[in-house]
């Protein structure tokens, strides 16, 4: 057993309260980087060591399985290996399986693995036609009704209260769908994930003696996450505590980005202001991960939003100094990609490490630009959190009955109206669906690939469904994640829990961040705010923001830098919202030699046709214009150029130089 004092050693002045704070209840507010973990596993280590707690007796719930690793492995080695640390759906399995027997009589169910098969049975059974986007959505939809203590009779009104929606189905029928769903699954003998909280929470209210006996195994609580908490999970910590108080709870109202899933941040909130007002709120602000620069930024985000109790805390950087925070803007999402793809060449070249560094986006369907852009360099990068593009249901299927209406010899003459036509067979349309979730994330997709045959049509007027299909196959050949230590793509939310090196946190713009299913609604928009949030304090060194003036090369320059950056980008960047390309080198932007800068298209067009791809994937315009302004005359000077990476300077550089000095 270590000595009780030496477990203080090394905790700032806030954990050590945290540390000490034995008996609750007790709110901590913690914030990005504050070292959250190491104070709440010393404050359960120090109440085993001081003899306050015995550690069977104590009980630490997180949210995922890795967390509640990670803590246990924590206590063990701080000499508090008797303490469990699991997850809400962990121990409330290990109470159910163990009194089901004594309360019913029958062995405990069999728990689904998955509710696809049931939410597609319930479907049918009321004639709705649902696909798996919709299976999917649907799943989801049971699974924050039942967390939220929402009854199917309940739903449809309830939908509409809170804005609830699956696709374009009736909340009505999607009611009808979840009493369904729970009918199928008692027919079968089955449970989900979700009935193991609700089974637990029945025995505990109705069994005196049980919950009696759960209260004298458990004395004290610790609970990691709270903002994360739903509504059933907080029924169920109240069953557990029974009236006592000897519970402490951390989490950052500023990092609550799951209500669409049942989380409510109301119930922190309440923790300290109604149920224990008298509880102590420490707060631990010293942020141990990012530079001053990345954490100045942070706090920017939600300057003037109002008071600290519900918008968190204010983090104080520990760190040395480091590079500022880059804001950039580019002409379209290609140059985007590819300004993103040679930073983190030439991050990589001064020693960082692929693994240290991560590139975030809002949606899923964002990806593909990136992993064809890291792709062409052969950058290894890997897809956290979801699949890589070419790797989804809906692009595979896409593929397929486009390959099909190829080698059918089908099509218009119009690529694009060609494209549009195949996909109706999927019921796309240009129309997106409402709301949020796999619905749209699938309609995102599909309007990916409508996209890229406009582009394949703009830069070859020529083209047809065989070559987009060429074209597909070849990005998707690009699109390769050999290793581990590759760079790491991956949805906002995905990074949530995550750090590295260097962050780049992509398409910021308007319609973007926030998303444009949520700008009708003031809550979804703050909701977003912290999603924005949680993305730049992922970075520990290096931390780029960028957005994108137009989706494509030659598009309307429409878009506008997110509303989260007013009070973060600089005066130069404010004045120049939809801007050209920049070049690296120079800080203003030059005028071009428009006649060295037709020459440069024309080979271009040239180079393109021989390999059988879209101009823009060679150069884009931007970066063409770029060459004509500064006219390299070396490799290294060529490589100084934004959008003008390694990989395109071994493939290209040689002929784009001879065409600058008029060989």
């Amino acid at each position: 057993m270590p000595d009780a004092d030496a477990l203080l050693d090394g905790l700032d002045p806030e954990q050590r309260e945290v540390a000490t704070t034995l008996r609750g209840p007790l709110c901590v507010i913690a914030g990005a980087g504050t070292g959250k973990t190491r104070a709440i596993t010393h404050r359960m280590a120090y109440g085993v060591a001081t003899g306050v707690y015995k550690p069977t007796e104590v009980l630490a719930v997180t949210f995922t399985v890795k967390a509640a690793g990670e803590m246990r492995e924590r206590l063990r080695t701080l000499g508090a290996a008797g303490v469990q640390a699991r997850t809400f759906h962990s121990a409330a399995l290990r109470q159910a399986r163990y009194f089901w027997p004594r309360v019913y009589g029958t062995e405990f169910p069999q728990i689904l693995e998955s509710k696809f098969g049931f939410v597609a049975e319930a479907a049918r059974q009321l004639g709705v036609r649902a696909d798996q986007a919709t299976l999917r959505d649907l799943a989801g939809e049971i699974e924050w009704a039942k967390v939220s203590n929402v009854r199917p009779d309940d739903y449809g009104t309830e939908a509409v209260r809170r804005g609830r929606s699956v696709g374009d189905l009736d909340p009505g029928e999607v009611g009808a769908i979840l009493r369904a769903y729970e009918q199928v699954k008692r027919d079968r003998g089955r449970i989900d994930m979700e009935d193991i909280l609700l089974i637990t929470a029945a025995i505990l209210a109705d069994e005196e003696a049980i919950a009696a006996e759960v209260r004298r195994q458990y004395r004290w609580f610790v609970v990691d996450e709270f903002q994360d908490v739903n509504p059933l999970q907080s029924t169920l910590l109240d069953l557990w505590l029974g009236g006592r108080d000897e519970v402490c709870v951390v989490g950052d109202p500023r990092q609550t980005i799951y209500t669409f899933a049942g989380a409510s941040a109301a119930i922190l909130g309440d923790f300290a202001t109604r149920r224990f007002p008298d509880a102590p709120r420490i707060e631990l602000v010293r942020n141990y991960r990012s530079t001053p620069q990345i954490v100045a930024a942070a706090n920017e985000v939600f300057a003037g939003r109002g008071p600290s109790v519900t918008l968190g805390v204010r983090l104080q950087s520990q760190n040395q100094s480091g590079p500022p925070v880059e804001y950039r803007p580019f002409p379209d999402e290609i140059a985007e990609a590819e300004a993103i793809a040679d930073r983190i060449e030439a991050l990589h070249r001064q020693g960082v490490p692929y693994r240290e560094m991560a590139v975030l986006y809002r949606i899923n369907a964002q990806s593909e630009v990136y992993e064809e852009a890291l792709g062409q360099r052969r950058i290894p990068y890997a897809v956290r959190g979801g699949q890589g593009f070419f790797s989804r249901p809906e692009v595979r299927q896409a593929v397929t009955l486009l390959r099909g209406a190829a080698r059918a010899g089908e099509g218009s003459g119009s690529l694009p109206d060609d494209v549009r036509a195949v996909l109706a067979a999927m019921d796309f349309s240009d129309t997106p669906p409402t709301g949020r979730g796999a619905v749209r994330d699938r309609w995102e997709s599909l309007k990916a690939i409508h996209t890229m045959a406009v582009e394949l049509a703009e830069g070859r007027p020529d083209a047809d469904l065989t070559a987009l299909v060429a074209d597909l196959d070849r990005r998707a050949d690009q699109a390769y994640a050999p290793s581990t230590d590759g760079v790491t793509l991956a949805t906002l939310h995905a990074s949530k829990g995550l750090e590295w090196d260097a962050v780049f946190v992509s398409g910021v713009q308007e319609g973007t961040v926030p998303y444009v299913a949520t700008m009708d609604d003031p809550q979804a928009v703050e909701e977003e705010r912290r999603l924005f949030y949680v993305g730049i304090t992922r970075a520990r060194r290096h931390l780029m923001v960028s957005w994108s003036a137009a989706r494509k090369p030659g598009g309307q320059a429409r878009r506008k830098p997110s509303r989260f950056l007013d009070r973060l980008l600089p005066e130069e960047v404010r004045v120049t919202r939809a801007p050209r390309r920049r070049v690296t080198l120079p800080t203003t932007e030059l005028d071009y030699d428009e006649a060295l800068f037709e020459r440069l298209r024309a080979w271009r067009k040239e180079t393109a046709q021989e390999a059988s791809k879209p101009a823009f994937t060679v150069f884009t315009d931007a970066t063409l214009k770029a060459i004509a302004a500064v006219r390299p005359g070396s490799p290294e000077e060529l490589l100084r150029v934004s959008g003008v990476g390694r990989s395109k300077l071994e493939a290209y550089g040689d002929a784009v130089l001879a065409i600058v000095s008029g060989d």
